[in-house]
């Protein structure tokens, strides 16, 4: 039983793995090319498995940010994955041991809740089947685009560099289009930012920084605007 479940997940993770292999190419490609050994970009994929706190935070730590800095960027930008296993976790069996729990919820990512969400229920083996693939295909993507970041021409390089960009844009159009809540905050983030880039004063702030109070400011402002109802559904 245990072994057809975790079959299951491999099978159910695969389509999450061959997606991730394009992203984390990017990834690998581009913090080679701002400095940092291949060994690190490897080493950072298969410590944290998330694709917009690497990219941010590896951009901070090219950019000299302080650790505070770089600690607190990530943090808020990975604390939906805190949400998720908590989610998840009333999915889970009774036979599952917080040991378990705790090692498993390190693979949690966007797509790999988004799958299990739609399981009646689901068991350790099977969330690990599911995790295996992407967490491989995350890391060797990775692997490859940081080995191949001297052999490819520039051009190349520089066209994969909208690969993130393109990721988060498939990612938050198609809520947006869909819950006015989720309109507004995407927008006003992006107004935010915008504010934080081109005046004066603001922009001398770090990058760092101008993401988590925007994303503070963003979320708070949507979270007493738009609350969750105890029937569920997001007002407006």
């Amino acid at each position: 039983m245990k072994r057809n479940a975790f079959e299951k997940g491999l099978r159910d993770g695969l389509p999450i793995c061959l997606g991730y292999l394009s992203v984390s190419f990017t990834y690998g490609l581009r913090t080679v090319e701002n400095g940092l050994p291949f060994w690190a970009a490897v080493l950072i994929s298969m410590t944290n498995l998330t694709s917009a706190g690497q990219f941010a935070g590896t951009d901070l730590i090219v950019a000299g940010g302080r650790y505070l800095e770089v600690a607190v960027t990530t943090f808020i930008i990975n604390i939906r994955y805190m949400l998720m296993s908590l989610s998840l976790s009333q999915k889970t069996d009774d036979t599952m041991t917080t040991g378990k729990r705790a090692l498993l919820a390190f693979g949690v990512t966007d797509e790999v809740y988004a799958v299990a969400a739609q399981q009646p229920s689901v068991g350790a083996s099977y969330l690990a089947g599911l995790m295996a693939l992407p967490y491989l295909g995350w890391a060797a993507g990775t692997l490859v685009g940081a080995t191949a970041s001297g052999l490819l021409p520039f051009a190349i390089r520089s066209a994969f560099g909208i690969a993130i960009y393109g990721m988060f844009l498939a990612i938050i159009i198609p809520p947006a289009t869909k819950s006015r809540p989720v309109a507004i905050t995407v927008l006003l983030a992006a107004g935010l930012a915008c504010l934080f880039r081109y005046t004066p004063i603001l922009n001398q702030l770090s990058g760092g920084w101008v993401i988590i109070i925007c994303t503070l400011l963003a979320a708070g402002f949507s979270a007493w605007k738009f609350p969750i109802p105890q029937e569920g559904g997001l007002q407006g």
